[in-house]
């Protein structure tokens, strides 16, 4: 079975949702007898770049660098693409690039989309995304042959909007060993147990700036805040989070990490703060849950969807909450059995690979049509 994946940047290790979930998916589908294709944007990786990894061919195709409109002309061009090609599924992950799934099916190609959640509700987009990105849903879920959402909200969304059913397929999370090496906690000047740790994107929809006025506000004198993620000079939420950290020692912007050095900061982190306002189903809480971490969210569908302890939630925006909360839990760490109890329960509800039978069996039931 070969199957075409686009509406991604690329792989491996480059920061997203999407990325993430494509990275964990697809060499398992190739494990399960899947041909399978990436198409990424040549903005995103080098021309030096794998050809091939993990049994799976990364094709570099052209993008431009204009942000908003990078997408959609690289999408664009991978549909051409994937029309010469001829694929016998065309995967397309995301609403935006999914806008071009009718183009997709008058070239002839059996097309499943993946929702990852309503992104015309991200803060960063105006107007004029918003509406796009608001027909590149409805077009996806109208026009697909199949479609995958990553929650019950999103199924819920679908179903009301669309009148179409969808497949629920949700996020997954691989439990590592929680490390016991410490170079990455040195090179940050870290002690084990005593920071809290947000891993995302660094856009305003994630919300740091609430948890750095929270952290401000919270009495742990003895603890420290790291925000780990991709620092863009270049844009304004990046430049406001240097100016809002610059001064404080005790906030550590560690930009983009991965591999060992972002397992250890999982490792050997005291709490992990999810403050967002938008998510689809957010991997970075999975992957703490994987490291048995203590998890604060805000209260969004999405975050609720995980169904961890109710008092591990906070009113979204509500920064007194947040403070109250990170003073609490940094009195009361999680003992080792405890730790293990969440990881061997998010391991038995989020397994990548019942996940990547389950995106098999859509592929299948397609192709034998």
């Amino acid at each position: 079975m070969k199957v075409m994946v686009i509406g991604l940047r690329g792989i491996p290790n480059i920061q997203g949702g999407v990325e993430t979930h494509v990275e964990n998916l697809y060499p398992l589908l190739v494990k399960l007898g899947c041909e399978v294709e990436i198409v990424a944007r040549s903005n995103s990786i080098s021309s030096e770049h794998p050809k091939t990894w993990k049994g799976i061919k990364i094709s570099r195709l052209w993008s431009p660098k204009t942000t908003g409109v990078e997408s959609f002309i690289h999408t664009f061009l991978a549909v051409i693409y994937a029309a010469i090609k001829r694929p016998d599924i065309l995967h397309i992950h995301a609403i935006g690039p999914a806008i071009m799934t009718p183009l997709a099916r008058i070239l002839g190609l059996t097309v499943v989309v993946t929702h990852h959640g309503p992104d015309y509700d991200r803060e960063k987009w105006g107007a004029v995304g918003k509406k796009v990105l608001r027909i590149g849903e409805k077009w996806a879920m109208n026009w697909s042959n199949q479609r995958i959402v990553i929650s019950q909200v999103i199924q819920k969304l679908v179903a009301e909007k669309y009148n179409k059913n969808s497949v629920l397929i949700p996020n997954g999370v691989t439990v590592d060993k929680i490390l016991k090496s410490f170079s990455a906690i040195e090179k940050f000047n870290l002690i084990p147990g005593k920071y809290i740790i947000q891993v995302s994107r660094l856009v305003p929809e994630k919300r740091q700036l609430d948890l750095i006025e929270a952290f401000n506000q919270a009495d742990i004198p003895e603890w420290k805040l790291v925000l780990v993620g991709q620092l863009d000079p270049t844009d304004p939420y990046s430049q406001q989070l240097i100016s809002e950290t610059k001064n404080n020692y005790k906030i550590i912007l560690t930009d983009f990490q991965t591999g060992i050095t972002l397992k250890e900061l999982l490792s050997h982190a005291g709490i992990f703060v999810l403050p967002s306002s938008h998510e689809g189903l957010p991997i970075a809480m999975l992957e703490a849950l994987s490291y048995g971490l203590n998890i604060i969210a805000s209260d969004i569908p999405a975050n609720l969807e995980v169904n961890i302890d109710k008092n591990k939630y906070f009113p979204l925006g509500n920064i007194y909450k947040l403070s109250e909360k990170l003073e609490n839990f940094s009195k009361n760490p999680l003992n080792t059995n405890e730790r293990n109890e969440i990881r061997s329960w998010v391991k038995k509800n989020y397994d990548w690979e019942q996940i990547a039978r389950e995106t098999y069996n859509v592929f299948s039931k397609l192709t034998r049509k």
